[in-house]
């Protein structure tokens, strides 16, 4: 895992903002009205892993958002071996500690329900971040970027670079991956990309030579990049031995470098690959041409909302939503945020506020 260096003044940025929170109120979130709080409390933050550099990024930023507007910071990541029961023993020790606030980067959604239950009985707000919170009635607010929109821009730009890169083809055989089945966001981010992709493989004008196209069959374990190139050799050898593959659709940047990997030892030609997360390894790549997409969800712009909502509900007020998220049990009060297709032409524009990022696309 690369170190990730964060700039004093892009923390400093991150904290100022934290500060200030919206004017606006929605008129009916769903959850119970907060009663306050006051600074100095305790605000405990639950965080996956360090698989990715957002959630590296993601934990630092928390810290110092945290403390900056007032507050005490308890940030804590899942270990590698066993990440679920460390982040239930995790949130349960927030909610002994007096936690007014859980901000949960579930590892798994489905298996926190007996741990926000007790955190919510103990009085404490509970905000699923980035990934929802599923089936439980236990948890408050969920902010994240729009999941099903980042498919959808996948899977479109999947098909434009496919014409982009080889327009004198009227047909493009495809493999698809998806992310870790415990993520609430897996399929959802397939889910949106088959919704353009199904009908025009429907129609043939792509095939997915292995057959594989459920989620279940495309599915990549805890988003590992091992068990994705592992995947792609596979697929390889088993039917492109003297087969063209014209594309991937590849759910974030680290899988996609992994596939490229996998494509690049089997020695085929360059293929359309897509991406997320405008991780920093992957930028130079999108500038070469050999990963055709990415897509931007700015951390620091997901942190400081999760940081606003805590101090509206510090406040006594409700916090910030745009929508609801239907979890199985209930619908979550969410705010979502948009996310940014990058391609070469346009890198530079789109990070042009990060100044990390901006200077990758000119190296």
């Amino acid at each position: 895992m690369r170190k990730i260096a964060l700039t004093t003044t892009a923390v400093a940025a991150v904290a100022l903002l934290a500060l200030s929170g919206c004017s606006s109120r929605s008129a009916d979130t769903g959850s119970g009205d907060a009663s306050g709080f006051e600074k100095g409390s305790l605000i405990g933050v639950a965080l996956p892993d360090k698989t990715s550099e957002n959630w590296v990024l993601a934990g630092d930023l928390f810290t110092s958002a945290i403390e900056d507007a007032g507050f005490k910071a308890d940030v804590q990541y899942a270990g590698q071996s066993t990440p679920v029961p460390d982040q239930q023993s995790q949130i349960s020790s927030m909610t002994t500690k007096g936690a007014k606030v859980i901000i949960i980067g579930a590892k798994d959604g489905g298996q926190l329900g007996t741990q926000v239950k007790d955190a919510k009985a103990a009085g404490a707000t509970v905000i699923a971040y980035d990934r929802l919170l599923t089936d439980t009635k236990d948890v408050d607010y969920y902010v994240a970027f729009d999941n099903y929109k980042v498919g959808e821009l996948q899977g479109q730009a999947l098909l434009d670079g496919l014409k982009a890169k080889f327009p004198d083809k009227s047909t493009y055989n495809i493999e698809l991956f998806a992310g870790d089945p415990g993520d609430a966001n897996a399929p959802t981010f397939f889910d949106g990309a088959m919704s353009v992709l199904k009908p025009e493989i429907e129609k043939g004008t792509l095939k997915v030579v292995s057959g594989q196209t459920e989620f279940k069959q495309v599915s990549t374990k805890d988003w590992l990049a091992q068990n994705a190139q592992n995947r792609m050799d596979t697929l390889i050898q088993g039917n492109y031995a003297s087969t063209d593959l014209d594309g991937v659709l590849s759910p974030n940047d680290t899988l996609a470098r992994a596939i490229l990997q996998s494509v690049s030892s089997a020695g085929k030609p360059d293929i359309v690959v897509t991406g997320q997360d405008s991780e920093e390894a992957s930028i130079p790549l999108i500038m070469s041409g050999k990963q055709y997409m990415t897509i931007y969800k700015d951390t620091r712009e997901l942190v400081k909302k999760a940081i606003d909502m805590t101090t509206q509900l510090s406040e006594g007020g409700k916090a910030d939503t745009t929508t609801t998220t239907d979890n199985g049990v209930k619908k979550v009060p969410t705010y979502y945020l948009d996310p940014v297709i990058v391609t070469k032409d346009n890198a530079a524009e789109a990070y042009k506020n990060n100044p990390d990022l901006e200077a990758l696309t000119k190296q």
